[in-house]
């Protein structure tokens, strides 16, 4: 059974979705300008939701159209409100049963409005499943905890991070930033961030596992900090990893960010490699986040 996150703190920059948690004030919740980009993003829960009603608001309003032109469908009941919806379904559908039919010049206008509108509606909602079925996407697991303890008698920030598929991520490389409050010598207040040098910045093939590792040495803006002063300065380590989805040929990404609670000092991750009798080697991802304590 997965363990919870920790509830986190209010200097988090990234929140577990991978969206920027900080509140922006005097922008736009919504643009129409940005309406693809919405519908793209939206859960497909939402998104399904959202075409139904949209389906069934447009079929509401032809039948409107239909009765407001009196008794203009043949074989439909007058004054029918289910026969007009159900005329405007198989209209805008283009399924065309037969038994109902247009019989006035004003049924036929309304009838090739309709017809246009669902060509369209049809062309954008098709569009738009596929655009989202087709965004590339990265399975990448970050270790729910990040490290420092001392490594080759260096300390040093680790975490681990997993591919999740069983294909390959090709040219994959990370980015570790560091994100802190600081205050200039003139008093400003900013949020910072200082990049984190590794020690392996990119693979060729990213397939199973990488325990990601920076040395802090005199030149790391790490150097000389404590748990104390990581908490102080809500500090957090922002890890973005790019890399080519070898299946997809298309670049995927994948991020993660970890607080000063979740950072443990002094510790060390479990092993997770082993071989099985036959000789082949295996990796244990039931263990993939647990760590021990450094034996003194």
């Amino acid at each position: 059974m997965r363990k919870k996150h920790r509830p986190s703190p209010t200097g988090r920059w990234l929140n577990r979705d991978g969206q920027v948690s900080t509140i922006r004030k005097g922008l736009p919740r919504f643009s129409w300008s940005d309406l693809y980009h919405l519908l793209l993003t939206l859960s497909w829960t939402t998104f399904l939701l959202l075409v139904s009603l949209l389906y069934l608001i447009s079929n509401t309003l032809f039948a409107i159209a239909y009765l407001a032109g009196g008794d203009c469908i043949q074989n439909a009941r007058p004054g029918s409100f289910t026969d007009a919806f159900f005329f405007s379904v198989q209209t805008m559908a283009t399924i065309g049963y037969g038994s109902m039919f247009p019989q006035t010049d004003y049924a036929n206008a309304i009838v090739t409005v309709e017809a246009l509108v669902g060509l369209l509606g049809v062309a954008m909602v098709t569009g738009l499943a596929f655009a989202r079925f087709s965004m590339p996407s990265a399975r990448v697991l970050f270790s729910r905890v990040a490290i420092i303890a001392p490594y080759d008698r260096v300390q040093t920030l680790m975490f681990r991070v997993a591919n999740e598929r069983r294909n390959l991520i090709v040219e994959a490389q990370m980015t570790v930033t560091l994100v802190r409050n600081e205050v200039t010598a003139e008093g400003q207040f900013m949020r910072r961030f200082h990049d984190l040098p590794l020690v392996r910045q990119r693979t060729p093939v990213f397939a199973f596992t990488w325990t990601v590792m920076h040395p802090i040495d005199p030149r790391s803006p790490l150097y000389g900090m404590t748990p104390e002063t990581i908490a102080e300065q809500e500090a957090e380590i922002v890890v973005t990893m790019t890399g080519i989805d070898e299946t997809v040929s298309q670049i995927v990404h994948s991020r993660h960010s970890y607080t000063a609670q979740e950072i443990m000092w002094n510790m060390r991750f479990v092993d997770i490699l082993s071989r099985t009798p036959e000789g082949r080697r295996a990796i244990d991802y039931t263990r993939f986040h647990d760590f021990v304590p450094i034996r003194s």
